[in-house]
């Protein structure tokens, strides 16, 4: 999948550039009548992110690529993707993860797992 479909990306959704946490990345944003958001991005480029917390929970699913973690109080990166090869030869090896398919019932439930063991208690 190389697009979102036209649909999904009406200007009037469209997040401004200037808030964006990560360079280069293509925002749209939708509110629920229920106060639920959901908003979705294209990144095209490998760009880092600028460190970020939020009020609330926050879910990320990966439709094509791969997707860096970084845990506070670890000095390095976690990295999730289908090309471990790929990965820096600097990265410690038990930072590389294979990616996860939230898709599914048993991806979904194997990226909480996963999660849950990096992120601090």
């Amino acid at each position: 999948m190389e697009n979102f479909p036209d649909f999904m990306k009406h200007p009037a959704n469209r997040i401004v550039t200037s808030s964006e946490a990560t360079p280069g990345v293509e925002g749209y944003v939708f509110d629920g009548v229920d106060g639920s958001q959901m908003a979705f991005w294209t990144c095209r480029e490998t760009a880092p992110s600028a460190a970020h917390a939020h009020d609330y929970d926050e879910y990320m699913l990966v439709v094509q690529g791969c997707y860096t973690l970084i845990v506070d109080g670890d000095p390095e990166p976690h990295l999730f993707t289908p090309y471990p090869e790929g990965a820096p030869d600097e990265l410690d090896p038990d930072h590389v993860h294979p990616p996860c398919a939230p898709d599914a019932p048993v991806g979904a439930r194997q990226m909480a797992e996963r999660m849950a063991a990096l992120l601090p208690s």
